[in-house]
């Protein structure tokens, strides 16, 4: 069973050690806004870009709700802390939109791979380009590796002539980032999507 002991600042839970001033800080920068703000003094901005100086909270407050706006700290870390009177509610939507907007436009690149053989037929050759052809058409990377197996590593130049003829296969879809090389008993090639002129 975990032991607790409670003073101001931590809090022991089974072996834990939580910084209660932390989570207070963590919380209150997220919530510092209108009432919520505990700074007695602090440099205020108007809607407008004009600067009111360093004034109380309370008049802080007097002038955000003549202008039937809100007083939001943007800088809790500053001396004096900054805050600035503005629409809250617009202010939180924007920010939505805008994250929604970045991660709309993010766009995560993968890389799919596709092994092949030095004496590979060609139609299984055939069938991994479409399928390579796919992954590039959904704009992934491929990478593409083949493995000599015993003593076909004395025969390099089959591996690279396969790994051509696969580029090739691609050509109007795809460009070689980087071209075939190889690492022990392996190729490796990577095709990416073409780049639009």
């Amino acid at each position: 069973m975990g032991m607790f002991f409670s003073c101001p600042f931590l809090y022991f839970i089974g072996g834990v050690i939580i910084n209660n001033n932390q989570q207070t800080n963590r919380r209150n920068q997220e919530e510092l806004v209108n009432e919520d703000i505990r700074f007695k003094e602090m440099l205020v901005i108007g809607q407008d870009g004009s600067k009111f100086g360093v004034i109380t909270r309370t008049e802080a407050l007097q002038h955000a709700a003549e202008a039937g706006l809100d007083l939001v700290v943007v800088s809790a870390e500053s001396k004096p802390p900054v805050a600035k009177i503005m629409d809250y509610k617009k202010f939180k939507y924007d920010q939505k939109k805008k994250q929604k907007e970045a991660k709309k436009n993010q766009h995560v690149t993968v890389v799919k791979e596709v092994q092949l053989s030095p004496v590979i037929d060609k139609h299984d050759l055939e069938t991994k380009a479409n399928l390579a052809r796919k992954f590039i058409e959904k704009t992934n990377r491929v990478k593409v590796s083949l493995r000599f197996r015993g003593r076909m590593i004395a025969h390099q130049d089959l591996g690279f002539k396969v790994m051509q003829d696969f580029a090739d296969q691609l050509a109007d879809v795809a460009q070689i980032d980087s071209a075939p090389k190889l690492d022990g008993k392996q190729l490796f090639m990577t095709l990416a999507p073409k780049k639009d002129k």
